[in-house]
């Protein structure tokens, strides 16, 4: 036998001699199992052509005798971002097997890490034997095992396993982690790619929470593979206790099906089917769900409907037959080009209130909202065209004077069009805006608290029956100068043009008859069949920012500011001439102070000339803390005053703008470096400095404590129905018990009322690998004060699974 010792200064140059075989038979190591989702034989294809391997080692003996090449010492192989790390490495040329030994750790070039004490594998690497294997993946995912066999190059069988997906205690590593699965063998299926356990046990905490005899789950590295997902439990007082069993179909890379069973104790049983497909430029969803109630009756409610004999949405009359429920619905998005995008969101359903009952996911929301759109962004031109239905998910039968659904209108189409030109105009900037919308409604959508009578002041024609449409085209411009004493003046000239087309049915008519005899109102009854309008505006804004510090070294910014808009009055005001569809929902506070327009939509137009008036402060101090502040007036100087003027809905009614020196507005906030951030808000009597609406919130988020509040008040507002005052308080707190546990709570307080309108509490679990969720929450009508609760529960496992009810049953403080 002849040996050779030679000295590491020489290692490079003998490795090309000596080891080239052993350096590739090792470098295919890098992947000896299918838990990395990669074959040995796609690591081997996996290195780049012409990579040159690299072997660093204290000692490299060869035996020529024996026909094996021995590397000892610090051993470090690197072929191809592939590397080895061990004490001894020895390739046999004769038995074509390689053996690495000694603090044995394997890196292939994705990241995943291999441990062992002890490889030894055949050339081929179709079959191999490593003993006290640790195998961590590139997810963090981990496996560890007495011992572990390779067959066929496709199986690997784990002796003695355990798998997790949580990580190692730093502090403690022998510390149990938070979930593991112990088992005699953990089978791992390169081809198909599963993992599967038999003679398992699941420990939860150390300590051992269920046996199973086998079972089976998708290799951790692949996000798509057939197989029933986790089971969950629901529950609602008319569907009774259900158990919801999903599986999916991982029918393609592009397409995949989920259906899912669902077995109510009093409704019987929901099938759901979702089918899912992705393309190059975008993807789309169907979705179907139908249910054959076993008791549809158990939906009536007498008490809450009398006059309708128990009859409600989601039974229909009492003894109806038709017990078959169902919903489709479809989503989808395409980029048509990276400018253009063109989708849809559509729910068809045999009654209004299906998916909401029946909690189906993405189409369960109290107000849903079906549409078609396309869409175009380039620059500073934007395009938007959609046709649009909201469908509102109620209990109430569509008989019943609080009934919404009926009267949700279809948007055939609304289109937006903005452009702003990258070239200034005039030394400015100029601003190009265009709306139109038609709108249909099948049935009038009226507010009426009552049957009208002279004392009753709740008239309002939300919508008119019938269809009416619009075209508005709008350009605005205006240029900023500086003085040398630092005053900002921006001149603004504005432009708009509207033309009105409608047709209302007869109820429409004598509903709008009937509120124009209002004296509350006090309106001419003029509905127009069409009318175009227009609306010029002249106006100069004037800032004067001033700066200055502090010795403390705090900078602040103080800013009075006035505007000041020439325009003639706003046509067809006074009237119930104009339909609003779109500016139902102005709220006048410190935010909409100095907006040029404050409707919020294009249905109504600010008219009139006006003045508003006010200073904006900003402060910064050195310790890290912020403060900011708005207050200010606007004031009606000329013309007939937009507010102050009914139409359908009274939008100007109780705004704080309706006379010629509006409410006083104003907000201060203020912000920390710790976590805490304070507000205050309201709108004040322009002559007693009475509250008209308030609101204050507060808040911190920190170690160990997080906390909400806030308090609103609405004064009085009889034209819509609020006949006393509003106060309501909203509180929130989530505290840390421990470094992975919290809880938390909510409540909401009607102070009007005397009524705790929503309340819940939860605690939490989180940490790496194990997410734990546990909710219960109350509400109650403000009418009939009737109860609902609702209890909530999650458990989700890292790589396996979640389980429980399928959404929260309240917000969680963050």
């Amino acid at each position: 036998m002849r040996e050779a010792f030679l000295p590491s200064n020489r290692q490079a140059r003998l490795a090309r001699l000596y080891a080239a075989t052993a350096l590739a038979c090792v470098l295919a190591c890098a992947v000896p199992m299918p838990a990395f989702a990669q074959d040995v034989g796609d690591m081997a294809t996996s290195v780049p052509s012409g990579s040159q391997m690299l072997l660093a080692a204290d000692t490299l003996v060869y035996n020529n005798d024996n026909q094996t090449v021995t590397a000892v010492g610090g051993v470090q192989i690197d072929y191809g971002g592939n590397r080895l790390v061990a004490q001894r490495v020895e390739y046999n040329r004769n038995t074509k097997r390689m053996v690495a030994s000694g603090n044995v750790e394997v890196i292939n070039s994705d990241g995943t890490k291999i441990n062992s004490e002890h490889i030894d594998i055949t050339d081929d690497f179709a079959d191999g034997f490593v003993n006290a294997l640790r195998v961590e993946t590139i997810d963090k995912a981990y496996f560890a095992a007495e011992s572990a066999e390779r067959m066929g190059g496709v199986l690997t069988t784990f002796h003695n396993g355990v798998y997790t997906a949580c990580e190692p205690c730093e502090d403690k590593p022998d510390k149990a982690p938070t979930w593991r699965v112990k088992a005699k063998k953990i089978i791992w299926n390169g081809e198909k790619k599963t993992v599967r356990f038999e003679n398992a046990n699941f420990e939860f905490f150390g300590f051992p929470l269920a046996y199973l005899p086998a079972f089976e789950i998708a290799d951790p590295t692949v996000k798509r593979k057939s197989g029933f997902l986790i089971p969950s439990i629901v529950y609602n007082d008319d569907l009774g206790v259900g158990v919801k069993i999903p599986y999916y179909f991982a029918l393609s890379p592009t397409y995949d099906l989920t259906v899912t069973g669902t077995g109510y104790t009093k409704q019987g049983f929901l099938g759901e089917a979702e089918w899912r497909q992705r393309f190059n430029n975008g993807q789309y969803s169907l979705k179907i769900a139908g249910i054959h109630q076993q008791d549809p009756d158990a939906f009536l409610d007498t008490t809450a409907f009398p006059s309708t004999g128990g009859h409600n949405v989601n039974s229909g009359s009492a003894g109806d037959p038709n017990k078959f429920r169902g919903m489709m619905g479809t989503q989808g998005q395409f980029a048509i080009n990276p400018r253009w995008n063109f989708g849809w969101d559509v729910l068809l359903q045999t009654d209004k209130n299906f998916s909401n009952t029946y909690n189906i996911d993405k189409y369960n929301s109290s107000v849903h909202q079906s549409s078609v759109y396309l869409t175009g962004l380039n620059g500073r031109n934007y395009f938007d065209v959609r046709a649009m239905h909201f469908d509102v998910q109620e209990d109430t039968p569509d008989d019943n004077i609080s009934a919404r659904s009926g009267q949700q209108p279809w948007v055939l189409p609304s289109l937006d069009y903005a452009y702003i030109p990258d070239v200034s105009v005039a030394g400015g900037q100029l601003s190009l805006n265009v709306n139109a919308r038609v709108i249909r409604r099948e049935d009038l959508d009226q507010a009426f608290s009552t049957p009208y009578d002279s004392s009753t002041l709740t008239q309002r024609v939300r919508g008119i029956e019938g269809e009416s449409g619009r075209l508005t085209a709008e350009a605005e411009w205006k240029r900023s100068f500086v003085t040398d004493s630092g005053l900002v003046l921006t001149p603004l000239l504005a432009l708009q043009g509207d033309v009105d087309y409608l047709r209302a049915s007869s109820a429409s008519l004598a509903a709008i008859q009937e509120m124009a005899t209002n004296p509350e109102i006090n309106a001419n009854d003029d509905m127009r069949s069409s009318f175009a309008r227009y609306m010029a505006t002249a106006g100069l804004e004037m800032r004067w920012p001033v700066l200055f510090s502090m010795a403390s070294g705090s900078s602040h910014v103080i800013e009075p500011m006035a505007q000041v808009f020439m325009r003639p009055n706003e046509q067809y005001v006074g009237g119930l001439a104009v339909p609003n569809e779109d500016a139902q929902s102005m709220v006048f506070d410190a935010t909409t102070l100095f907006e040029r327009d404050k409707f919020s939509g294009y249905d109504r137009v600010e008219g009139g000339s006006r003045a508003n008036v006010g200073f904006r402060y900003s402060g910064s101090y050195n310790n890290g803390w912020g403060t900011n502040a708005i207050f200010g007036q606007s004031y009606q100087i000329g013309g007939e005053n937009s507010f102050a003027a009914p139409d359908l809905v009274n939008v100007g009614a109780y705004s704080g703008l309706d006379t010629t020196k509006s409410d006083y507005v104003g907000l201060f906030g203020v912000s920390s470096p710790n976590g805490f951030a304070a507000s205050v808000s309201g709108r004040f009597d322009e002559q007693s400095f009475e509250i008209r609406r308030a609101e204050v919130k507060a808040a911190y988020s920190g170690l160990p404590v997080s906390l909400s509040a806030k308090y609103a008040f609405i004064q009085a507002q009889p034209l819509y129905g609020f006949t006393t005052d509003r106060h309501e308080v909203t509180l929130g707190a989530s505290t840390h018990l421990a470094e992975n546990w919290r809880v938390f709570g909510t409540g909401t307080y009607d102070l009007e009322e005397s009524l705790l309108v929503k309340d819940g509490v939860g605690f939490a679990y989180n940490d790496s690998c194990f997410t734990y969720l546990m909710t219960y929450s109350q509400s109650r009508d403000i009418n009939t004060r009737e109860v609902s609760q609702t209890i909530g529960f999650n458990l989700s496992f890292r790589t396996l699974g979640d389980f429980g009810s399928s959404s929260s049953a309240i917000d969680t403080i963050q």
